[in-house]
C-alpha cells in the first residue's frame, strides 16, 4: 500500500511521475541522457548497469522494469540480466562490462567505496574516462530511483513475465514520454 495517494493503476515510477508531473519531467530527461544518450556503451549495457543496482537494492520495480528493457537490448536476453543479478563474474557480457558493473555495485553500496582499485580493473579492460564517469552516474541516479520508488512504497508486481511490455515500450519510446 502506498505511503500517499496514488493511482493504483499505475505501478512504481509511473505513478511517481503522473502525481508531480513537474518532477517528473527532469528526471525523465535525466533517464533518458543516462541510459539514451550519446555513449560508447550500448543501452543494454547501461540498462543492465540499472537493473543489477536496481536488484542489489532489492528495488522489485526497478530491477524488474530495467531487467526488461537490457533483455530486450542485449543479445541473449534475460538470462545474460539473471546471471549478472545472480553473480557478474560469471555474466556473459564482456570484461569491460563486468568492471564497470563492479564499479556500479560499489556506488551502490557508498560513494566511498568506489576505491581506485576498482577504476584501474575498468581501465584495464579498456574502460574510458567517460565510460567510467557514467557508470557511476547511472549508479548514483538509480540508487535515487530505487529510495523514491520504494520510500514512498509503489506497487509492483514481482513477476519478470509482466515486465516485457514496459521493457519493448521503453526500449521504443525512451524516458521522456513517462
Amino acid at each position: 500500500m502506498p505511503h500517499i495517494a496514488l493511482d493504483e493503476n499505475l505501478p512504481g515510477i509511473t505513478a511517481l511521475f503522473a502525481y508531480r508531473p513537474e518532477t517528473a519531467a527532469p528526471l525523465g530527461q535525466l533517464a533518458e541522457v543516462l541510459l539514451r544518450g550519446p555513449s560508447s556503451l550500448s543501452v543494454g549495457e547501461r540498462e543492465l548497469i540499472g537493473a543489477v543496482v536496481s536488484r542489489g537494492n532489492d528495488c522489485t520495480f526497478c530491477s524488474r522494469s530495467h531487467a526488461a528493457v537490457a533483455a530486450e537490448a542485449l543479445e541473449g536476453g534475460m538470462p545474460v540480466v539473471e546471471a549478472a543479478w545472480k553473480d557478474v563474474d560469471g555474466a556473459p557480457v564482456s570484461a569491460k562490462v563486468k568492471a564497470l558493473l563492479h564499479v556500479a555495485l560499489a556506488v551502490r553500496e557508498s560513494g566511498k567505496s568506489v576505491g581506485g582499485e576498482l577504476i584501474e580493473m575498468a581501465r584495464a579492460e579498456g574502460a574510458t574516462d567517460v565510460e567510467i564517469h557514467d557508470t557511476v552516474l547511472i549508479a548514483a541516479a538509480f540508487c535515487m530511483f530505487n529510495r523514491y520508488v520504494d520510500g514512498l512504497a509503489t506497487l509492483a508486481v514481482d513477476d519478470q513475465d509482466a515486465y516485457r511490455e514496459t521493457g519493448v515500450r521503453l526500449l521504443e519510446h525512451g524516458y521522456t514520454n513517462l
